[in-house]
């Protein structure tokens, strides 16, 4: 009887260890669980291709993307040298300017003349595509709609070099007010930015209209220059195309006071020394 409680004992030992074998399988195989779902994870998942960052965050000025002596020059009587702003609820992404006048002439008659500039900027989404990409869809679908303007004639599109990374000049006439009117339209695009430009002119009480070759040089020269805008130094000045001169770099090349008052101050300490190298020690 005595004998038989430890081998009991040793009976139930052996059999406990099944048990933990089991615990310990099901422990490792949770763990290989818990792996390869981690391993399936969406931060675990490679992402798309990036889209390419857009070139401008910003735009310019509209009204102040075309200098005075432009504006002089294009529209002689404007009404506002300065432009009326296009109303924008965000002028990071659209703006536009407008200038016109009647330059009467007395008996000679009038000249009428009308100019305006538009921006428009995409920012670069994952799923729309880059700036730039968004940007050029938008240059065609302009083209295509000055192109498609209701009432025009003598509709011409070409390619304007020089202008931006791509320009197109759409020229046609269009008969408003029972005058005939010359049309320029000069979109252009320059990285995530679409500028455009129209220019137009007619004559009135007798006066000729304006030569479309004029009007195109026009509206060409204008689109030059509010393209040189997007993206150049705020402080850069549209009539003269420099930038002021900064404070500091007005004073570079100038000795400053406290410069100066080292200058006289080394002088005593140059003579000390000299008085210090003649000087004979004492016996």
């Amino acid at each position: 009887m005595h004998r038989s409680a430890p081998r009991l004992s040793r009976i139930l030992a052996c059999a406990a260890v099944p048990v933990m074998l089991v615990a310990a399988g099901c422990s490792s195989d949770s763990g290989d669980a818990k792996e390869s779902a981690s391993s399936t994870s969406p931060s675990a998942q490679k992402s798309g291709p990036s889209v390419e960052p857009a070139k401008f965050d910003s735009l310019p000025d509209a009204c102040g993307s075309i200098s005075r002596k432009t504006v002089g020059d294009l529209v002689p009587k404007a009404k506002s040298k300065g432009g009326t702003p296009d109303k924008s609820s965000d002028t990071a992404a659209r703006g536009g300017c407008a200038w016109n006048g009647l330059d009467d002439n007395g008996v000679k008659g009038s000249q009428y003349r009308w100019l305006d500039v538009a921006f428009t900027r995409f920012d670069s989404d994952q799923s729309l595509g880059s700036g730039a990409k968004r940007a050029a869809a938008e240059y065609t679908k302009q083209i295509g709609k000055a192109q498609a303007t209701e009432g025009a004639k003598k509709v011409s599109a070409n390619p304007a070099t020089g202008i931006g990374e791509q320009a197109t000049a759409v020229v046609y006439t269009l008969t408003k007010t029972s005058e005939e009117f010359e049309y320029a339209t000069v979109v252009a695009r320059t990285g995530n930015v679409v500028v455009s430009v129209t220019y137009n002119g007619a004559g009135y009480a007798g006066a000729k209209k304006p030569a479309a070759a004029d009007i195109l040089k026009g509206a060409q020269t204008a689109v030059k220059e509010a393209v040189a805008k997007v993206g150049a130094d705020d402080d850069t000045d549209a009539d003269t195309g420099k930038s002021p001169a900064s404070p500091s770099a007005k004073a570079t090349g100038k000795a400053t006071p406290s410069a100066k008052a080292t200058a006289k101050t080394s002088a005593p300490a140059k003579a000390t020394s000299k008085t210090t190298a003649t000087s004979k020690p004492k016996s």
